[in-house]
């Protein structure tokens, strides 16, 4: 009775998966699938099973599912667009072919209680399990585990790249910069930072050099494509605005620490 409960359902989601273009809605078709499966081995009576089918199927693969989609994005994984060249009319061959297997093999199936069942469960559902995986059909496990390592190993191939090129290290760079600044002149040091040997450190006014031009390199590219550098001539303005605020006349030069009124400290005022 279970059975013809879940069949229908389990078909009508099997072709749900076929037919959604959302890709969450098949993944949940899918898991209404593995839980009704689930549910079928633990009425034919394998408590094994039915917890390998929930914990490892419906609980990890399913939800492996659903995190792929939400790190690729459902905008991403709901592209329809044929890549492949002729694969509608693979699948529908191939699809065809399945279900001749499946038809032939329901045809030859016949109605009744299962035959050897408790003798099979006698020591148990999970021992009489592992028996029989690892004596009878020890080398379609070992060939299956096989598969899945080649699987894994193959995914460490793909997502590995060779490195074409040595490491860089802290001694080639530094040469790096040495051989750019002999073929192109570009400076091979740190670039001033803003506002060095300038009145202030807006980031906007560029630094000074030792004979008193502006360091174009000391500002933001970004500035200066916007043209609103900070010239001499406006940060002079500003200093004689600001002295004239402190009551000084901007046309004095101002004094150094050799020419101003303090007297100047002598060798013996130092000792």
């Amino acid at each position: 009775m279970t059975f013809w409960i879940l069949a229908p359902i389990m078909v009508a989601a099997a072709l749900g998966i076929l037919f959604v273009r959302k890709a969450v809605h098949a993944a949940m078709l899918l898991a209404i699938v593995m839980l009704s499966l689930a549910v079928l081995y633990a009425v034919l009576d394998a408590p094994f099973l039915f917890a390998v089918q929930i914990i490892v199927y419906t609980g990890a693969i399913l939800m492996l599912f659903l995190f792929v989609l939400m790190l690729v994005g459902v905008d991403a994984s709901d592209s329809v667009v044929e890549t492949i060249k002729g694969q509608c009319a693979l699948a529908t061959i191939l699809g065809l072919a399945l279900g001749a297997v499946l038809v032939t093999a329901l045809s030859q199936v016949t109605l009744g209680t299962a035959v050897g069942l408790d003798e099979a469960n006698a020591g148990g559902n999970i021992e009489q399990l592992a028996n029989i995986l690892f004596s009878r059909y020890v080398f379609a496990f070992e060939a299956t585990s096989a598969l899945l390592i080649t699987a894994a190993i193959g995914a460490m191939v793909l997502a590995h790249r060779e490195r074409l090129t040595p490491k860089e290290t802290q001694a080639s760079l530094a040469a790096q910069r040495m051989r750019d600044y002999a073929e192109t002149g570009k400076h091979p040091g740190p670039l001033p930072a803003p506002g060095v040997y300038a009145r202030h450190n807006a980031v906007d006014t560029p630094a000074l050099l030792p004979d008193g031009s502006a360091a174009e390199s000391s500002v933001s590219r970004v500035l200066v494509a916007r043209g609103v550098i900070r010239s001499g001539p406006a940060m002079a303005d500003d200093i004689d605005e600001v002295r004239r605020q402190l009551g000084q006349d901007p046309s004095e030069m101002p004094e150094t620490s050799g020419k101003s009124g303090a007297p100047a400290s002598t060798e013996e005022d130092v000792k």
